[in-house]
């Protein structure tokens, strides 16, 4: 009877992709998501300019002129401290999503994007190198609080059956992002020494357009009723992203769970770290996402000209190589966003993290050889273009979706903190460590790229189970024998919860 009951939740829950959910996702994802991207990828065309920059000034300054490390060292300062912003950033996930909201925060917090792209813009005008290192650690505090709130939002607005589709939006986002800072960066538009303080502080205008139009959208159903309480408000926001679908067992649902949770606030971060409920999901997220920062494609992304130029790649050719990437970045973040429904969380995951560590092998291989086989150079460069095409089709944004569907209301805005500081903390060590580790190990070290691009792989086999179309209860019977949960403490003690928009499950009631 139980079985029965949950089925005809299920399928009540289950609804089409109406114009609203399409677009919120897509206007979050455009003023958020995507600029993380184009911050990752915008200060590769630049880099020789900005460290003339930097020498200018500080021989104006100071008559101190920098030899090549230190000038080394500090753009890879530059590169890197977008990443030390991210990690502020995701430590007050947390308290602004309980405090503002899913989209109150996003709203608030385009702020921070205003200031950053203001101080990289007037940095040359007013010769101070200071201003483009802050500005992009405060842009990275945005891309930190955004890179964690946009899929939570989106996985709370979406139904069931389309929360893997709704999820990889965004990492379709950083993918464009990306693309369009390669674009912007061709000498022919925005890659001209005069031009790029401009190109650093283009992040203002996606963040105009969402600013100007995401506060007209409704927050998110499940903030509104569990955290708030507002019923009324919860059924004008279904209204709004379920038209023409009756929402009345939906909203039954988010007041059984918001009763079976009356007693638990949400947690902190230490809790969270110490429930053994959930100890194999901590684990989970952990290594997720680490190993998707350091898999390499950080490394990719910060340094691509610089990598196909040790390639072989004659230096004029080398830009028009980095946008070819970017393009194959969208292709195939599109490929896995629109797969994902049918194939499931676990094959794009296996399968990008493996496909990564192949061609990882493949780097290492073809540079080696590039000096007695010249062929071996085109092979270096496909090796790079599978790296990126194997990341983004899984590993860019199934960590994210996962993160929300393996926590419930009280333990999610914790678990993406938890996630969102060892993403971004892997993001630094990546962007700082990666030169000197490629002069001191040459081309060895993408084979400590490809290990643990493997070691993800492999733990996804053994322990990560499929989530698509999984409640929350389902999902937690999977995990209990490794948290050592009894099954009578599952469905009647911790974790009693009530089916939620395929986060939740039938209450089972002794």
């Amino acid at each position: 009877m139980a079985e029965e009951l949950l089925l005809e939740n299920n399928a009540k829950i289950s609804a089409h992709l109406t114009k609203s959910l399409l677009m919120v996702a897509f206007l979050a994802s455009f003023g958020s998501s995507m600029l993380y991207g184009f911050n990752l990828a915008v200060v590769n065309s630049p880099a020789e300019y900005i460290k003339d920059f930097y020498n200018e000034t500080l021989v104006e300054s100071y008559d101190w002129a920098l030899d090549e490390e230190l000038l080394t060292v500090l753009y890879s300062l530059t590169v890197s401290i977008f990443a030390i912003g991210g990690m502020t950033g995701a430590l007050l996930v947390g308290r602004l999503v309980t405090r503002y909201g899913r989209k109150g925060t996003l709203v608030r917090t385009t702020v921070l994007v205003f200031i950053g792209g203001a101080l990289m813009g007037f940095s040359r005008a007013l010769r101070e190198p200071s201003m483009i290192i802050i500005g992009r650690f405060i842009t990275g505090i945005h891309s930190g609080i955004s890179l964690s709130v946009v899929p939570m939002y989106l996985g709370e607005i979406a139904p069931k059956n389309l929360r893997g589709f709704l999820g990889l939006v965004p990492s379709i986002h950083i993918c464009l992002g990306v693309f369009i800072a390669q674009v912007l960066g061709l000498e022919e538009l925005l890659g001209k020494e005069e031009h790029w303080p401009l190109l650093l502080s283009l992040v203002v205008f996606p963040t105009l357009v969402q600013l100007m139009l995401l506060p007209w959208f409704p927050e998110s159903p499940r903030y509104l009723l569990i955290e708030k309480g507002d019923v009324h408000a919860t059924v004008s926001a279904l209204k709004w992203y379920r038209s023409k679908v009756n929402i009345q067992a939906e909203v039954e649902e988010m007041q059984e769970e918001q009763r079976s949770l009356s007693s638990i606030q949400t947690i902190s971060v230490c809790s969270l770290l110490v429930d053994r409920c959930v100890r194999w999901q901590v684990v989970t997220i952990m290594v997720v996402n680490i190993g998707m920062q350091l898999s390499g494609i950080d490394a990719i992304w910060f340094y691509t000209n610089e990598i196909f130029k040790n390639a072989g790649i004659p230096e004029p050719y080398i830009q028009y190589t980095t946008v070819g990437t970017g393009a194959i970045e969208v292709i195939s973040g599109m490929l896995g966003c629109f797969t994902i429904e049918r194939v499931g969380r676990r094959p794009l995951m296996i399968g990008g993290f493996l496909f990564m560590a192949f061609c990882c092998a493949g780097i290492t291989v073809s540079v080696l050889f590039q000096a007695q086989l010249s062929f071996m150079r085109y092979i270096s460069v496909g090796c790079v273009v599978g790296i990126i095409a194997g990341f983004c089709i899984g590993p860019a944004g199934v960590p994210f979706l996962i993160t929300a569907e393996l926590f419930k209301q009280s333990h999610r805005p914790a678990a993406y903190t938890v996630a969102g500081c060892l993403n971004w903390l892997s993001n630094f060590t990546i962007g700082f460590v990666f030169p000197f580790l490629e002069v001191a190990t040459g081309p060895y070290c993408y084979l400590i790229f490809c290990a643990i691009c493997l070691g993800v792989a492999i733990y996804t086999i053994v322990i990560i189970p499929e989530t698509k179309n999984k409640t929350f209860m389902e999902i937690s019977q999977m995990f209990a024998a490794k948290n050592n949960i009894l099954e009578e403490e599952l469905t009647n003690g911790h974790l009693k919860m009530s089916a939620m928009n395929g986060y939740g499950t039938l209450g089972l009631h002794a």
